[in-house]
């Protein structure tokens, strides 16, 4: 399949495209069967803007390889078992969330939109380029899975590190990131466990800027990568969870470090 040069990409109508992000980028054509074939291959590795974009996109896909007479039977594996590729066993969650979101919503008006997208695609592609897996996305809220703590320790830094050196075309985003390992239960619908609950309490612990984790994940991670240090904020009780859990703060030596006690009752 050859590649397009601009003036034939440019002559196909919108409807040549299986996905068009809120920017106007027309991507993954699907006008032939080579293309269709080629758009099969890559939809997994587009940073769409929500589910709900991914879905409209697989659909338009799906009715392209039909009219092209094309079986997407090992597309159709992988997408609708999504599970088969999340790691099992000994896993590191990563929840990130962005604060103070009703209150950006509120200065940004329609412009919230387009950041929270730009926030995800940069969150997409540290995760995937640390190995790591997303699981979900819902409303200001990015969770991913990885098979090592100690990747998941270096993607979280990686994250903040963009956030705050990123020029902002409005308002900076910050993001409160946490971070635990456990063994979870993967089923057909995706992850269950208190390891799920764990993890998203100890994300709400926490502040703008700040990436806080369990000391299963310290363990777990072993040694730290280059840079990186753990700083001790105590055992605390957190909703739903049995036990105390001892907090940890990663440190690192562009983040901030000062932050105002963790949101724990």
């Amino acid at each position: 399949m050859g590649k397009f040069r601009g003036r034939e990409r440019e002559r196909l109508p919108d409807s040549a495209f299986a996905y068009i992000d809120s920017r106007g980028r027309r991507l993954l054509p699907i006008h032939d069967a080579a293309h269709v074939r080629n758009a099969l291959a890559r939809f997994g590795r587009v940073d769409y803007e929500d589910e709900s974009a991914r879905d409209r996109a697989r659909l338009r896909l799906l009715r392209a390889a039909q009219r092209h007479g094309i079986m997407p039977i090992g597309f159709l594996a992988g997408q609708l078992e999504p599970q088969r590729r999340l790691p099992t066993g000994n896993v590191t969650f990563l929840l990130s969330d962005i604060e103070g979101s009703t209150q950006l919503l509120r200065d940004l008006g329609d412009g919230y939109a387009p950041l929270r997208s730009e926030i995800r695609r940069l969150l997409r592609a540290a995760v995937r380029g640390g190995g790591g897996r997303e699981v979900d996305t819902r409303a200001d809220e990015f969770f991913a899975a990885f098979a090592e703590a100690r990747p998941a320790l270096a993607v979280a830094v990686e994250i903040q590190r963009q956030i705050a050196g990123r020029t902002w075309p409005a308002a900076r985003p910050s993001l409160r990131i946490g971070l635990h390992t456990g063994r979870p239960t993967l089923t057909s619908s995706g992850y269950v466990g208190l390891a799920v609950h764990a993890v998203a309490r100890v994300c709400a612990t926490g502040h703008g800027g700040q990436i806080v984790v369990t000391q299963a994940t310290a363990r777990a991670a072993a040694e730290l990568p280059a840079g990186i240090e753990l700083m001790l904020l105590g055992h605390y009780r957190l909703a739903g969870l049995p036990e105390p859990v001892e907090l940890l703060q990663v440190a690192a030596a562009d983040l901030s470090r000062d932050f105002p006690p963790l949101r724990v009752a």
